[in-house]
Order: C-alpha cells, then structure tokens, then sequence
C-alpha cells in the first residue's frame, strides 16, 4: 500500500493507473486525468481542482474531500466509488458509472450530474443544479434535497424516502417509481411516465401527474394543482385535498376530497372506464 500525504500535484495524469494508495491532505492541481485508471484508492481531506480526476477508475472511496469548479466531467466510466462528508462544486461530475454511494454530500453545481449511471445511492445529499440522474438505472435516495428542472428524466427503478424535490419536468419518460413521504414542488409532473407510485407525499404542480400509464396515490396532498390526470391510465389516486381540476382521465379511480372542475371533452375516451369519488359535490355540482 502507498501512501502519499500532504502532496502536491500537478500536470496531467500525475498519478495515472495509481492502484493500492491512501492519500491525504493532498491537492491536485491544474492538469487532466490526475487519477485515470487507478484503483483501489483512498482518498481523504484532498482538493481537485481540475478536470476529469476519476476517470476509468475502480473501487474508490473518498471522505472529507472538495472536488472545485474546474474538476468538470469529474467521474465517468468509473466503477465502485463512495463520496462521502464532501463538497463537490463542479457540474457534469458523474456519468456511465456503476456502484455509487454518495453520503453526506453537497453538490453546489449539479447541472447534467449521474447521467446513464446504473446502481446508485444517495442519502443526505443537497444538490442544485438542471437535468441530474438522466437515464440512470436502479436509485435509492433518502433525504435528499434538490433544486434543478428536468430531474431524473428517463430513469428506471428509482426509489425515494424523505425527500423534497424543487423541479419543473421531473420524473418524465421513467419506469417504476415510487416515492415516500416527500415533497415535490414544479409544473408538470411525471408525464410519459410508466408505473409511478406516491405515498405520503404533497404535491403541487400545475399540470401535474398527465399521460402516466399506471399511477397509484396512497394519503397524498395535492396542492394547488391543476389539469391533473390527463390521459393516465390505470390511476389508483387517494388524495386527502382538493383538487383545483381533472382532464380526461382515462381509466381508474380518483378519490378525492373535492374536485374544483371535471373536464371529459375528449369524445374518443370512454368515461365509465373512470370512477370519481369526492367529499363533496364536483364543483358545486357543475361539469365542465
């Protein structure tokens, strides 16, 4: 095992196919790819501050870590990395990677971050930033808080605890979600979107949960929102509120504490195949 610690590096692949080290309180300066094709590394207290430093690696953990702006594209075909008590300020940082723990994480700038990545977990992590977890595969997430549009489209077989979501678009074109005792805030939620389940959860979205093909709801909070359900199918909704508007649903059940306004004006869609149960009357009696 080699240890390197309190070292400076710079230039590029300073420690290229570096296997079986510990290091520590070390930098790693201006120069690409400083830690290509290693494995087998720990790393604690340490800086990057330029691109790609863990690319093609496998079997890394690293603790108490900053990866700087400029460390852009920082983690791509890398397999079996831990990050955990670190901050990671650079965008574009994980993509066609596998075996990913993050714990205890701030992403500063997590813009187009975990792309196509397979068998990730996340739990405790703030991130900000457009388009994270796009096409990845097999999540679980629990307490996680992100602010960025566009999250986790085309993902599958996603897992969600104790988490609030801050995202216009997100959870589009994705397959076998469900999501528990969270919190999503954001226009137009989960379209495209094929066996999505939410339980305990508060939503307001304008235009939320449409052209969802196998939706379940279990004591969920719908605030605020409006033309739900349009074109979903198979819905199973418990919703403990109001609902502001339904849209041509196409088929299921809706239980709901009232339904502002009920819109089936599309004469192709069969109505019987969809049953509403409200509190109170629909809209003072009145269908749109």
């Amino acid at each position: 095992m080699t240890t390197y610690q309190d070292q400076y590096f710079e230039g590029e692949r300073s420690l290229f196919a570096e296997h079986d080290a510990t290091i520590t309180n070390t930098t790693f300066g201006p120069g690409e790819s400083p830690l290509k094709e290693s494995s087998n590394i720990t790393l604690r207290d340490s800086i990057f501050k330029w691109k790609y430093p863990l690319w093609y690696s496998k079997h890394i953990k690293v603790d108490h870590s900053i990866f700087e702006t400029m460390s852009r594209s920082g983690i791509w075909y890398t397999t079996d990395i831990a990050i955990t008590n670190s901050t990671l300020q650079a965008p574009k940082l994980f993509r066609r990677s596998q075996q990913i723990k993050l714990d205890h994480v701030h992403f500063s700038d997590a813009q187009e971050t975990l792309w196509s990545c397979d068998d990730v977990r996340l739990t405790d992590v703030q991130a900000s930033g457009d388009y994270f977890g796009m096409n990845s595969s097999n999540l679980y997430l629990d307490h996680v808080n992100l602010v960025g549009n566009y999250c986790f489209d085309g993902a599958k077989n996603v897992e969600v605890h104790n988490s609030t979501f801050v995202s216009k678009d997100a959870f589009w074109n994705c397959e076998n979600v469900t999501i528990y005792d969270s919190t999503i805030n954001g226009e137009y939620l989960g379209w495209n979107t094929k066996h999505l389940t939410l339980i305990n959860c508060t939503i307001e979205s304008d235009q939320g949960l449409c052209y969802i093909d196998h939706l379940t709801m279990k004591n969920c909070k719908l605030l605020r929102t409006d033309l739900a359900f349009e074109y979903c199918s198979d819905i199973d909704a418990d919703i403990t509120t109001a609902i502001m508007s339904v849209k041509n649903p196409i088929s299921g059940t809706i239980r709901a504490q009232s339904i502002g306004t009920l819109i089936q004006d599309d004469p192709k869609l069969d109505t019987s195949k969809v049953k509403i149960v409200t509190a109170t009357p629909i809209g003072n009696g009145e269908v749109a």
